[in-house]
């Protein structure tokens, strides 16, 4: 065989090597990607809260920068943190306290942090969250995918976490999103 050979033989095989590296400095896989995370409720909520049969306590509330709401007879309690179904039990039970005697109490939120999508799309950007969004759906809001764009997978930051994770897009299951969080769509090689 011919050194031309040999050289070109190595050329190629450092190519892949490189290729392989890019590939390797991707964010780790999501432990559990497929479960629907739970939202938990941040500054800024706006709550639907009614409390069946009190129609002083049934109105609209917002959560503080402090993560509070101010909820008459109880004064400022804490919401941020809170999915809106152990908020609803903590607003019963706290109520049970010598208020109401058994309290039915629904929780519902108005509005959401936008979903935040970059990369390979077609038009980049903040986007209007709702409940049980999947990946693809927020992709397809933001335009769907550009030529360029990896189908395969995308890139989750989930909003409070400064660490990304993988995603794989080709397992036929939905992937959920969060409002808050920011999905990246990477470019394919080939």
């Amino acid at each position: 065989m011919s050194a031309r050979f040999f050289y070109a033989l190595s050329l190629s095989l450092l190519g892949v090597g490189t290729l392989a590296g890019c590939a390797g400095g991707a964010p780790p896989l999501a432990a559990d990607p497929y479960a629907a995370p739970l939202y938990r409720l941040v500054a800024s909520n706006q709550l639907r809260i009614t409390v069946f049969g009190e129609e002083a306590l049934s109105k609209n509330y917002t959560v503080t920068s402090a993560g509070d709401i101010s909820f008459p007879l109880l004064g400022d309690i804490p919401a941020a943190g809170k999915t809106p179904q152990e908020f609803t039990a903590f607003l019963t039970e706290q109520l049970s306290n010598g208020y109401l005697t058994d309290p039915r109490i629904n929780v519902e939120v108005l509005n959401y942090p936008p979903v935040y999508i970059l990369g390979e799309v077609s038009r980049a950007g903040d986007f209007k969250y709702r409940p049980e969004l999947t990946a693809l759906q927020a992709i397809a809001l933001a335009g769907g995918f550009t030529y360029r764009a990896d189908k395969s997978r995308i890139f989750i930051r989930r909003a409070g976490s400064d660490n990304e994770f993988t995603y794989e897009l080709d397992q036929g299951r939905a992937v959920y999103v969060l409002p808050g969080d920011t999905i990246r769509v990477g470019e394919r090689y080939f």
